[in-house]
């Protein structure tokens, strides 16, 4: 069964910054693209960004484009998300996601992709 687990969620001011970590385990995390999706309180799931499974090829939704910076470490089995110019937009809990195979699918991730419980990110002055 896969292991999701995220990490470093919090509160800060507009203009401040956080770093998620998801730890993965009991698959190969090596061989699949991962991507970070969140919820903000009372709205849908939203597709925040994506990379593929060796690192190469990044991809961002606009709202987030500029701001946040995907990365992994396929050694460590983890999946990161940099998170500057923080906006209270961007409040909602953040989940890390294993996509269907080794290049990023929004769609699949957003419908049917494995998460952790997430982690609360709140922006607020």
């Amino acid at each position: 069964q896969v292991q999701l687990v995220e990490s470093g969620g919090g509160s800060v001011q507009p203009g401040g910054s956080l770093s998620l970590s998801c730890s993965a385990s009991v698959f190969i995390f090596g061989m699949y693209a991962m991507s970070w999706v969140r919820q903000a309180p009372g709205k849908g799931l939203e597709w925040v960004a994506g990379i593929d499974s060796g690192g190469g090829r990044i991809t961002y939704a606009d709202s987030v484009k500029g701001r946040f910076t995907i990365s992994r470490d396929n050694r460590k089995n983890t999946l990161f998300l940099q998170l500057n110019n923080l906006k209270p937009e961007d409040t909602a809990v953040y989940y890390c996601a294993k996509d269907l195979g080794s290049t990023v699918q929004p769609s699949y991730v957003m419908s049917s992709g494995t998460r952790g419980w997430g982690t609360q990110v709140t922006v607020s002055s």
